[in-house]
């Protein structure tokens, strides 16, 4: 399935941003997207309608430069609402503030769940605070081919309303000041400007960009996964913590990590993965040292103990490392770099630790008792 392209645009009361985009895009070589999406408010909706579909500006600027028209009607234009789902009229409380911040992050999350699909995010109209928010909530969903522009129009004709794109034959308009001096729009000027971001994307839990949520919400999540390390585990809960989030562990899986954390933190060489065939009777008693802790007296007669008699095969490491890099995968997404497993050096004398720095790991030592 071959890959399209979405244009998002936050239009406030200057719906002509719209073909302005188009305009600038064609002029620069590149196609135009398959479909238009305009957020805006109630007002700026009713003028988007009026005058790109109504008034056929739209229509119009696709048939002067012979290009198929993307996909635009009433059902592409959506409306900001407030907390108890009416209209947004504009922005003037608090509560109106986080309704748009909230609606805005969340339709930006919806076109970018598709992979088929490229959103191109334009924040040329509406006021200052929609265009930070949708340049901020592309920062946070937005994809390696996602993009975000503005466009410059010189000034006589910027924000003009008779202006919608520079036109390929003469057509007169006059100027929106007292001096009321006539315009050929087609000597305006309009150049798309591309704005670079940081993609935040990797650090947001998988439940977030699948599901509805808000743009404090989704900040909190970037928040926290662009954060310091810092991991706790306490033995008489069994808990191990990470970024601020239980990591869901077996007690022989948190053993064998508290085993490789209890070696860095005493200075300890980082274990190799002992050899095909040679258990290693040291790592073994270490490790169920760690085991008897977590499990108690009364839990250490199993097939854990069993299988360590002859010492820590390379199986029993390998299997290990393996499912605890996975819950932490699973759990932490990006974040979890810092608290993997990770190998250094090259075969055979590879090593095994965790990349933290000694003041990032918390072992509270209360025990089962």
């Amino acid at each position: 399935m071959s890959i399209q392209t979405i244009l998002l645009a936050v239009t406030g009361l200057t719906p002509q941003v719209v073909t302005e985009t188009l305009y600038a895009l064609h002029d620069q070589g590149e196609q135009l997207p398959s479909a238009v999406h305009i957020l805006t408010t109630a007002e700026g909706s009713q003028r988007a309608r009026l005058t790109l579909i109504n008034d056929g500006w739209l229509a119009r600027f696709c048939r002067d430069y012979h290009l198929k028209q993307p996909e635009f009607s009433v059902a592409n234009i959506h409306v900001l609402r407030q907390v108890n789902g009416e209209p947004l009229t504009d922005i003037r409380t608090q509560a109106d503030n986080q309704a748009m911040a909230d609606a805005i992050t969340e339709w930006i999350r919806t076109f970018t769940v598709d992979p088929h699909s490229d959103l191109h995010v334009s924040i040329a109209g509406g006021r200052k605070t929609m265009g930070f928010y949708a340049g901020y909530a592309l920062s946070l969903y937005g994809r390696a081919r996602d993009r975000l522009s503005h466009v410059l129009v010189s000034s006589d004709y910027e924000s003009h309303p008779q202006f919608y794109y520079p036109t390929p034959y003469s057509h007169v308009i006059y100027g929106n000041d007292p001096s009321r001096k006539p315009l050929d729009t087609q000597n305006a000027e309009v150049m798309l400007a591309d704005i670079a971001f940081v993609r935040l994307r990797h650090g947001l839990d998988q439940a977030l960009l699948e599901g509805r949520t808000s743009f404090t919400q989704s900040v909190a999540a970037a928040q926290q996964a662009l954060g310091p390390a810092h991991l706790t585990i306490n033995l008489k809960n069994r808990q191990c913590i990470a970024h601020g989030k239980t990591i869901k562990l077996s007690p022989a899986d948190l053993a064998f990590y508290l085993w490789l954390l209890q070696r860095q933190t005493d200075g300890q060489p980082s274990p190799h993965c002992p050899c095909d065939g040679a258990p290693d009777d040291t790592y073994a008693s270490q490790f169920l040292q760690h085991y008897r802790r977590i499990s108690g007296e009364m839990g250490v007669a199993d097939r854990t103990i069993d299988t360590l008699k002859d010492g820590m095969s390379k199986t029993f490491f390998e299997q290990r490392k393996s499912r605890i890099n996975k819950t932490l995968t699973q759990t932490l997404a990006y974040a979890a770099q810092p608290y993997l497993i990770t190998p250094e050096g090259k075969r055979p004398r590879t090593q095994y630790r965790i990349t933290l720095e000694h003041n990032q790991i918390e072992i509270r030592q209360e025990t089962n008792g």
